[in-house]
């Protein structure tokens, strides 16, 4: 190999790639080495440039780093290879039984509300719950939960739903966090941050006297106490889907679910967003 061709391998995008995922998963190059099943000195080489790995020592190496699958296909494509991951619409038909799974859950949970988000915090889908919630809180329901509406910029943004929590600097604080470690795995949220960067507080530490952090929020039936659970697909096969999450709002005790099941009926009609 030539002088040039040397300089050229061992700075390539995949020379970045892989020692950047190694180091965020806090994995030595002997540990990879043997989660894969090869030389520690082969692997320092494919990481330095000197060795080409192969499509399939290349995917290896990234299951074993559990890297998100954009990532990988980001590597692939530096690595001068196909993309391994597919990334369909959620309307396709492929993903029938997918949306039906979603639909699922969010009629599950009814009459508590729940969203599906994508990686960009952006809404899929809502359930009855999320609609009757936002009129509780006095927001338009059907002019805001439509498929578009980005969670994270309406929860920070100066005069967002922020407004409505008494704990707003403690919740900002926290989904900022949870953003900015999203951000690793979906690169759609890094131009996001840097637009809501300037409107988060500094870190506020959540009360220690609760498990959870819990949102309180200002509404017509008196201050709602809520914290969320998460849902996501196990072991996905499409970056679509690897992005998805179920978000489940619980209310934190006995008189919160009164208040909001006394106050959240009948049910809106079902919009877009809804029968997504």
């Amino acid at each position: 190999m030539n002088t040039f061709t040397a300089s050229t391998s061992a700075t390539s995008p995949v020379t970045v790639l892989l020692p950047q995922l190694r180091r965020e998963r806090r994995l030595s190059q002997l540990e990879l080495s043997l989660r894969v099943g090869v030389s520690q000195r082969h692997l320092s080489c494919i990481e330095t440039g000197r060795a080409r790995p192969s499509r399939e020592m290349l995917i290896a190496l990234l299951d074993a780093l559990d890297a998100p699958l954009p990532r990988r296909n980001e590597a692939l494509l530096a690595a001068g290879y196909a993309p391994h991951y597919p990334r369909r619409s959620l309307d396709d038909p492929d993903l029938g039984a997918v949306r039906e799974a979603l639909r699922h859950l969010l009629d599950a949970h009814d009459p508590a509300p729940a969203l599906v988000l994508d990686g960009g915090w952006n809404l899929v889908m809502a359930n009855r719950g999320a609609h009757r919630l936002m009129t509780l809180l006095g927001v338009d329901a059907e002019a805001m939960l439509q498929p578009g509406f980005n969670l994270l910029r309406a929860c920070l943004q100066p005069g967002g739903l922020r407004t409505l929590c008494e704990n707003e600097a403690e919740v900002c604080a926290a989904l900022w966090s949870r953003a900015q470690h999203e951000a690793a795995h979906f690169a759609e949220l890094k131009p996001l941050l840097e637009e809501l960067r300037p409107h988060v507080p500094q870190r506020v530490t959540p009360d220690a006297h609760t498990p959870l952090l819990h949102t309180r929020l200002r509404s017509s039936a008196g201050v709602l106490s809520l914290f969320s659970a998460f849902t996501s697909f196990g072991s996905p096969l499409d970056v679509t889907l690897a992005s998805l999450r179920v978000e489940h709002f619980f209310p934190r005790g006995r008189r919160d679910a009164a208040r909001a099941r006394g106050r959240l009926s009948p049910a809106p009609p079902a919009t877009a967003a809804s029968r997504a």
